[in-house]
């Protein structure tokens, strides 16, 4: 799932103290996930811009409400009479939910609330992990399932590398924290799988056309016209 990160409060201040009616709109889904998006998230920060705005001057009403998933015009289009009113839209969506909701709402404008950082994957309760990058070029077929690209500190098709110690990545010691290296966790996988062999395939060029170095992607799903 896509995982986002509240902007620091001070920034979100900043973005929003020409308006004096703002709507902050969570997204149910991926960010509701990581407790930044979603219904309670938006009301908590609508309640915090209102104290913050309370002795101002000029008034500041702050309402919040949530959408399914931003990232879905079908979504976002019966929500038009809920934003007649207000000055502009805050963003509790990702990168993709705050381009949609303005390409939508083209006359107010949308400011982001988070800022989005991974793909992750919820591995125990309140820790999410980065996973996949999206590169368009997927191997995990080979390597047991677990993503060099995205795992690996350096991305690399060839690792282990010099850096790594005892299973560990050497940027555990700057993170503070230990961090596996993909690469021992890649070969462990294969050779549980008897799959070894994999590894003289992986090193092959990379296709980094099929990520985002091509230019931005799009799928088109052609459906099957209904009798």
């Amino acid at each position: 799932m896509i995982v986002g990160e509240s902007k620091p409060i001070e920034e979100i201040i900043e973005s929003v103290k020409e308006y004096n009616n703002v709507m902050v709109v969570g997204c149910q889904t991926c960010v509701a996930v990581s407790l930044t998006g979603g219904d309670k998230a938006a009301g908590e920060l609508a309640e915090s811009l209102t104290h913050v705005f309370k002795d101002s001057k000029t008034p500041h009403l702050f309402k919040s409400t949530s959408i399914e998933r931003q990232c879905e015009k079908d979504w976002i289009i019966p929500f038009f009479d809920s934003v007649e009113d207000v000055d502009a839209i805050l963003s509790l969506g990702c990168g993709a939910g705050v381009q949609t909701m303005a390409d939508v709402f083209r006359k107010t404008p949308v400011i982001p609330g988070l800022n989005t950082t991974f793909l992750g994957a919820l591995d125990q309760q309140g820790v999410l992990n980065e996973k996949c990058v999206g590169c368009g070029d997927c191997i995990l077929g080979l390597t047991g399932g677990i993503c060099p690209v995205a795992r690996c500190a350096k991305s690399l098709l060839n690792g282990p590398c010099g850096g790594s110690s005892n299973g560990l990545c050497e940027i555990s010691i700057a993170l503070d924290r230990d961090v596996e290296c993909a690469w021992h966790l890649i070969i462990e996988r294969l050779s549980e799988l008897g799959q070894l062999e994999n590894y003289s395939k992986i090193g092959r060029l990379k296709n980094w056309a099929a990520s985002h170095a091509g230019g931005p992607r799009q799928l088109v799903n052609f459906l099957e016209p209904q009798a």
